[in-house]
């Protein structure tokens, strides 16, 4: 996601195929006048694709090229791409001359520019449901001269063409989850769910080793050959920290505790209810007797 300038955005609701015309190259007059002075949203995907290019592990890519900032509506940790501190704040891996250094791996969103992709709540057919709304929208800044080249789109083949589809693929369940449920800002436990929120939806390589050198295995119920596949894929390592958050949030069960885990939680639960119980009904019966007459 780019921050939008909404004074750009035209008023039009786009589908798939839509049309509009488009096209950018290093010999345009505003080449790289789009990539300064943005706020890129970076999701899971886009950290894995670039910190795998640069060479640098999760931890590595987020200290060096990204900052941290709480989503007003849902306090969601999130990771914006770090611009130079400059003037112009130009993206770190922009050349102005010979436009971007990680090209094949840059973020979604600039693999979208200049199509800006929203998503909304609607109703659904069942009472209480709630679907998801994807529509277009074109962004048509005043430097951007490419609108003016004889290229013409539909938004099918250029999120095609740019790879965006793909990359649609790998962020739509992290996505789903951000549209789904909040971090509400009174949960005494909201600081604990936040960062692990954010290790496991950025800080892959550390959410790795929370999974494979804590007790977590211990804790939850993970198949033997899962443990493999989260060691050594990236992509079942992000998938299944992305289980993990729904867990977290109570959105869905796929990750789960262990039986006798379980058990000892719901029994600790029950204690402290009990005990919350009994010590409501001794101020009860003390407040009693308190108001009965003395003779």
């Amino acid at each position: 996601m780019v921050s939008l300038n909404n004074k750009a955005v035209i008023p039009t609701k786009y589908e798939l195929d839509s049309g509009f015309k488009f096209r950018c190259h290093p010999g345009i007059s505003c080449f790289t006048r789009c990539c300064r002075n943005i706020e890129v949203l970076l999701t899971p995907y886009d950290v894995v694709r670039m910190k795998n290019r640069l060479g640098l592990s999760s931890t590595e890519f987020l200290a060096r090229y990204t900052r941290y900032q709480e989503d007003e509506k849902t306090t969601h940790p999130l990771a914006f791409l770090k611009m130079n501190e400059d003037g112009e704040r130009l993206c770190p891996f922009v050349d102005e001359k010979e436009g971007c250094r990680i090209y094949e791996d840059r973020p979604a969103a600039c693999r979208y520019y200049p199509v800006g992709q929203a998503t909304h709540r609607v109703a659904g057919e069942k009472p209480d449901e709630a679907v998801h709304d994807e529509f277009y929208v074109i962004v048509k800044e005043e430097h951007c001269r490419g609108f003016e080249e004889d290229r013409q789109w539909t938004i099918r083949e250029w999120r095609e063409d740019q790879e965006a589809a793909r990359a649609d693929e790998f962020n739509r369940e992290w996505k789903n989850i951000m549209m789904k449920q909040n971090i509400p800002r009174d949960d005494e436990d909201r600081e604990r769910r936040q960062k692990m929120f954010y290790l496991a939806s950025y800080d892959l390589d550390a959410f790795r080793r929370f999974v494979l050198e804590s007790r977590f295995l211990e804790i939850f119920d993970v198949a033997p050959e899962k443990h493999q596949k989260i060691r050594d894929d990236e992509l079942e390592l992000m998938y299944f920290a992305f289980d993990y958050i729904k867990y977290m949030l109570g959105i869905a069960q796929e990750v789960r505790l262990k039986p006798h885990v379980a058990e000892e939680r719901r029994r600790a639960v029950e204690q402290v209810k009990a005990r919350e119980e009994a010590e409501r009904a001794a101020r009860v019966a003390a407040a009693s007797a308190e108001e009965e007459p003395k003779g």
